[in-house]
């Protein structure tokens, strides 16, 4: 079985940072794709950022340059750098990943349970 689990997240000030880290364990033949999602009260889940395999990464408009997403293949971990927080960046962050399963090759979509950001004015 495959698990994402999230930590990083926490209370930060407006204009603060966050690191948000992933990591993804278990019976993992590859990782493809990998990617922050986040939800905020309300609210439907948003893609945040990607990065593939080949480290290409895209971003949602709303990140605006503030954040990075980077990964790290070795270690089966993305990661989020988040700059220049607003309030309204306040959600829980998911992380989300395409793993090719060992042992099977059977390839599946896998989430995290998420952890909460959660900036002040």
């Amino acid at each position: 079985q495959v698990q994402l689990v999230e930590s990083g997240g926490g209370l930060v000030q407006a204009g603060g940072s966050l690191r948000l880290s992933c990591a993804a364990s278990g019976s993992i033949f590859s990782t493809t794709a990998m990617r922050w999602y986040r939800q905020a009260p309300g609210k439907l889940r948003e893609l945040v950022a990607q990065t593939t395999n080949g480290q290409l990464t895209n971003y949602a408009d709303f990140v605006e340059g503030r954040f990075t997403i980077s990964r790290d293949n070795a270690k089966n971990m993305v990661y989020l750098q988040m700059n220049s927080l607003k309030p309204e960046d306040t959600a829980v962050y998911f992380c989300n990943a395409d793993i090719i399963i060992a042992r099977t090759l059977a390839p599946g979509n896998y989430w995290g349970q998420g952890t909460q950001v959660t900036v002040s004015s």
